[in-house]
Parts: structure tokens; sequence; C-alpha cells
């Protein structure tokens, strides 16, 4: 274990030998890390908050920190963060409220870039990018595979469907549809579906022609 001799670690606060804590570090009593995890330094953890494997954690990002919400009275909710994550400077993830399941949750192999957000009681899936800024309200639903462009709002309760790419400034203020593109333009507008939710994954181009048809179908009689 190297763990810097300014870092605090509270007593009660699992961190396994194989995890590195840098300069300035502060964890918390009830913060659980997994395996290969790597603190680089100003890291600030809280909470009931459970880590998966070999995350790695920039400087000045706060995990598990109290909900900015009027209403949470300091309940013992919780964070979930699964493995492989980059969570780059100044990102901050909110604690869930008692009123919204208690649980904010962060699926593993994700890219939070710097100052992104995700508020208190929201989901995010596997293999997620989330930009500069990109900031996620209370109770947000971010499905596998999106990509979040930066300086992008998402209004509380939206629901963003796998491999949607929502540009940069885009101003999300209802659900997105899966394999969605969208337009950074002032409000929500879908301008396309994904090229990588059709063919990745091994699917041929014609399967890809044939999927982007049915999707034009659903939202011109939506």
């Amino acid at each position: 274990m190297s763990i810097h001799p300014s870092a605090v670690i509270a007593p009660g606060a699992v961190v396994p030998a194989s995890c590195t804590v840098g300069p300035f570090c502060t964890i918390g009593p009830e913060v659980v890390l997994g395996d290969g995890c790597k603190l680089i330094s100003h890291v600030v953890l809280e909470g009931r908050t459970r880590i998966g494997a070999r995350n790695t954690i920039y400087p000045f990002a706060s995990i598990g920190v109290p909900p900015q919400d009027l209403k949470y009275g300091g309940e013992p909710t919780e964070t979930t963060v699964g493995d492989d994550n980059t969570i780059r400077e100044s990102v901050t993830i909110s604690r869930g409220t008692a009123g919204g399941g208690g649980v904010t949750r962060l699926g593993s192999n994700c890219l939070l870039m710097t100052c992104a957000h995700i508020g208190h009681d929201s989901q995010v899936g596997d293999h997620c990018i989330l930009a500069n800024a990109a900031t996620l309200a209370g109770h947000v639903i971010i499905e596998d595979y999106v990509t979040l462009g930066a300086f992008c709002p998402v209004h509380q309760h939206c629901i963003v469907g796998k491999y949607a790419f929502i540009g940069g400034g885009t101003i999300v203020t209802q659900d997105v549809l899966p394999f969605s593109l969208t337009s950074s333009g002032g409000k929500t507008r879908r301008s396309g579906s994904t090229r990588s939710g059709w063919c990745g994954g091994g699917s041929r181009r014609s399967g890809s022609r044939r999927c982007k048809g049915r999707f034009a179908y659903c939202w011109r009689r939506r």
C-alpha cells in the first residue's frame, strides 16, 4: 500500500494494500475501495461510498458528498462506483437521498472529464463519457455507451438511452432516444442516429441500414 503521509484515512475505511493514496486525500470511515485504485491527490471520499477496482481518481474530485438538495437531512444514503473508471479533476458525485432511492450509481469503464457532476440518485451505466462540465441533475438515468458533450446540463428525471450521443452545449430537458444524435442548439433536438450503435459489436452494414430505417419510422410516428 502506498499512502502519502499527508493523506487522512478515517478508522473504519477499507483501503486494500494494492491502492495508491496521494497527497492530501481524505477518506471517510464508511468508504470501501476496491483493489488497484489510484487517488492522485486532494481527493475527497465521504459517506457510505463503495468504489470498485482499478479506478483512477484525479485531484479535487469529491465522491459521496452530501446531495445538493434542501430536503436532505443527513440520512444514511449511498454512492456506488464500478470498476475501471477514470474520474478527472474536480468531478463531483453526490450521494443519494431517501426520497430518490437512496443510491447514486456510476457503472464501469466510464470517463468523467474535468468538472463533470453526477447529481443525487442518478444512475449512470457502463462505458459512458461525460465530457468537461457535463452536469446531471438529480434522478437522471444515463444508459450504457452514452456520450454527453461538454457543458451539457441534463434536467432532473430525464432518461438518456443507450448509445445516444449528445453534442456539446446541448440543454437536455426531455428524454433522449437510444442511438440518437442530439444537436447543440438551445434546446433538445434529435438530428440523426449514431453509427456506433448500429455498426458496433460486429453487426453488418446492411443491418445498420435496416435499424436506422426503423429508428426514423419510430421517430416520425412519435
